[in-house]
């Protein structure tokens, strides 16, 4: 046999060695007529399943079942396959379409573009960045008879779109941020779809929102997706959250409602009701218990579909999301000034896009705005991105990056002040259900390892020691914001208040934020940017006001402070410490800082005619004893000075210097003398 002849016959024993190419089996006798009774069930189910995949619209949920029981027993026919990974493409595991629609394809040489377009949303969902391209250029034709995952006609732009939202993937996915991602655990997470995480700024609470069993309606989604949504909240106890409980009436009605927004101390929550389109509603924990939701004005809920939101750190301002008309995309981010009665204004196209923005979250800090986008460069979906307000504009947004971000919807993102944590839903292998909860910690940049090519003056070794030493640690850029909480007591009694509290910018003098302590608890929490001289001040009817200073340059790093305030009674010999008080240094100048404190204790003079009050001044040990008592009076006369120049009778008021004879706490640190240079001053009657 020539070598010709016998390769051929080789290569005809090989071809028939192979399997016959597959394909797709029909649901008739000729393929199952041994299996008649098997033949008509499956029937029965195809009918059912195409019943609610046929509808307008299409119920995918009640389809999926049915489909699925059909395909146990035939798994070879391609056009079921399509119709469960369709289903599976709208449900909130859309990854598991993936085998169905490659299956799918193989069964059908021929598939048409609807196919492909389905496939390619798979693999992009996947993150199978190059086979999602190469399937999106073969859905080409694809027109608007097309039912998918997405809304509408799929168009060339479209597909080109997603094809772009591949290349995009590929260039994050090479490049990903350095994160843990972790589940947080049953405590928050159950068997059905939990999503929608908001956090107090101290990370002390979360309220999620849930489809579990158990919803205060009892009733269930006709989609098939769970149970109506009901709000659930978990207090953190040093190493987990505990158990989420439902709030329950009147927070949780029979219809869904689901969290959007927390202040960041707890106090306030936003809540969303599907009612006229979709609109938001505010609610405040009284005590221990939250009280009925308000929907909020006509200025910020229409006809049209406001989704979500977030307040200002000093509860001002509301950021929010609607498809109102006039928008840039499918909806838009707006701000608002919650007290006053102006139209709310885009944030404009540095953040709205012409597709859909979701998810506003304004950081504690202020200034960092974390919203959810499918414009910008995102992979696919809503991804996440932030953006921060300086000098007058918003910077180009950044995308969160890989693994934050997938292919998929990430949406509802919200920090913790440290800016060390972050929140948010996802869908995700080794989950406890469909979306569950999960917590990010940034890690920072990555240290790089250091290559030291020193000699080494050794008369054994002729070349340099190559040494891999591990670079200094990097810092892991934290927000620039100080949280200040605690509790307010009555001084003598020791239980907790319900007090008003007062954020000034002592610069300008102006209130810039209004506060109340926990009327149960007396806890507090206030949130302060870096870059402002910050006056705090505690008021209660019937006790002395308490105030305290915080000056913050631009740039200061986190801080948590705890400080709890006990509140005095107008009682005689009682003293109160005046923080907000300021000279210029080794003088008894007021500074211009000083006169939001100074009208404060002009207020409480006048509202309280017998009331009279000796000034003390204080300093620390720096310096000369004798030069110390004489600075010390002049301050306390200067404050004596200021009141008796704008109405209040020189015979209430007396000046005292102290020097350095009465310190609050040991002259041993800088700390601790700023603390001794101080204004005081004690009622000597009432």
């Amino acid at each position: 046999m020539s070598f010709p002849i016998r390769l051929l016959v080789l290569l005809l024993l090989a071809s028939a060695a192979l399997p016959a190419a597959a394909q797709s089996v029909a649901f008739t006798k000729d393929n199952f007529g041994d299996n008649k009774e098997g033949l008509r069930e499956a029937n029965r189910e195809l009918k059912a399943g195409d019943d609610d995949y046929r509808a307008d619209p299409p119920r995918y949920a009640q389809s999926l079942p049915h489909f699925l029981a059909a395909q146990e027993f035939n798994p070879n026919n391609a056009a079921l396959n399509v119709k469960i990974g369709d289903c599976y493409l709208n449900s909130a595991t859309k990854t598991a379409a993936l085998p169905y629609l490659q299956k799918a394809a193989k069964l059908d040489a021929t598939a048409d573009a609807r196919t492909h377009y389905l496939l390619a949303r798979a693999l992009h969902l996947s993150g199978k960045w190059r086979e999602a391209m190469a399937e999106y250029q073969l859905a080409t034709p694809v027109g608007s008879n097309t039912r998918n995952g997405d809304a509408g006609t799929i168009t060339p732009n479209d597909l080109q779109r997603r094809i772009q939202e591949c290349r995009n993937g590929q260039q994050l996915m090479a490049h990903p941020t350095r994160v843990f991602i972790d589940n947080a655990g049953p405590e928050l997470n159950s068997q059905a779809s939990d999503y929608g995480p908001v956090v107090s700024a101290d990370e002390s609470t979360i309220l999620i929102t849930s489809r579990r069993e158990g919803s205060t309606g009892g009733k269930k989604d006709p989609e098939g997706n769970g149970y109506f949504e009901d709000i659930y909240q978990s207090t953190w106890k040093g190493k987990a959250w505990s158990r989420a409980t439902n709030l329950g009436a009147p927070v949780n009605t029979d219809d869904h409602n689901a969290t959007v927004g927390l202040a960041p101390d707890g106090q306030r929550m936003l809540v969303y009701v599907g009612t006229n389109g979709g609109d938001l509603l505010e609610t405040t924990l009284g005590g221990t218990a939250w009280d009925k939701p308000r929907r909020l004005n006509s200025r910020i809920n229409t006809n049209a579909h406001e989704t979500s939101a977030s307040y200002s750190p000093d509860g001002r301002y509301l950021y929010f999301v609607s498809d109102r008309e006039g928008g840039a995309g499918s909806s838009d981010i707006y701000k608002v000034d919650l007290d006053g009665k102006n139209t709310p204004v885009s944030l404009g196209p540095a953040i709205n896009t012409a597709y859909g923005e979701e998810g506003a979250f304004m950081a504690p800090d202020g200034k960092t705005l974390y919203f959810s986008s499918e414009g910008h460069n995102s992979m696919g979906g809503y991804d996440i991105f932030k953006s921060v307000f300086e000098n007058g504009k918003w910077s180009t947004p950044e995308n969160l990056g890989w693994p934050i971000n997938t292919p998929d919807d990430d949406v509802f993102f919200v920090t913790s002040a440290s800016g060390r944590h972050g929140y948010y839903s996802s869908d995700r292998p080794g989950g406890l259900g469909a979306k569950d909860i999960y917590r990010i910690t940034f890690l920072g940049p990555e240290k790089q390892p250091l290559l030291s090519e020193e000699d080494q003056l050794l008369a054994s070794r002729l070349v340099p020691i190559k040494q891999t030493v591990l670079a200094p640690a990097v810092a892991v850029a934290t927000a620039q914001v100080t949280i200040l909480k605690g509790t307010v007591t009555d001084d003598a009694t020791k239980q907790p208040l319900d007090a008003a509290i007062d954020l000034i910018d002592n610069t300008s003098g102006q209130t810039i934020a209004n506060f109340r302590s926990n009327a149960t608890s007396g806890r507090y929490l206030v949130s302060l940017p870096s870059g402002t001289n910050y006056g705090i001040v505690v008021r209660q009817d019937g006790y002395l006001f308490h105030s305290e200073n915080f000056d913050l340059p631009a740039g200061a790093a986190f801080a948590e402070v705890v400080k709890d305030i006990p509140m005095k009674k107008l009682e005689i010999g009682t003293t109160i410490v005046l923080r907000n008080i300021f000279f210029d240094t080794g003088k008894a100048t007021l500074r211009p800082e000083s006169t939001a404190e100074l009208e404060r204790l002009q207020k409480l003079l006048t509202e309280t005619p017998a009331l009279k009050l000796e000034m003390a001044g204080h300093t620390d040990d720096v310096g000369e004893a004798a030069m110390n008592q004489d600075l010390s009076q002049r301050r306390a006369q200067a404050v004596v000075s200021y009141l008796t120049q704008h109405g209040i009778a020189a015979a209430r008021l007396t000046a005292m210097g102290y020097g350095e004879t009465r310190p609050e706490v040991p002259n041993t640190s800088k700390g601790n003398r700023q603390l001794n240079r101080r204004t005081e001053f004690k009622v000597t009657a009432k």
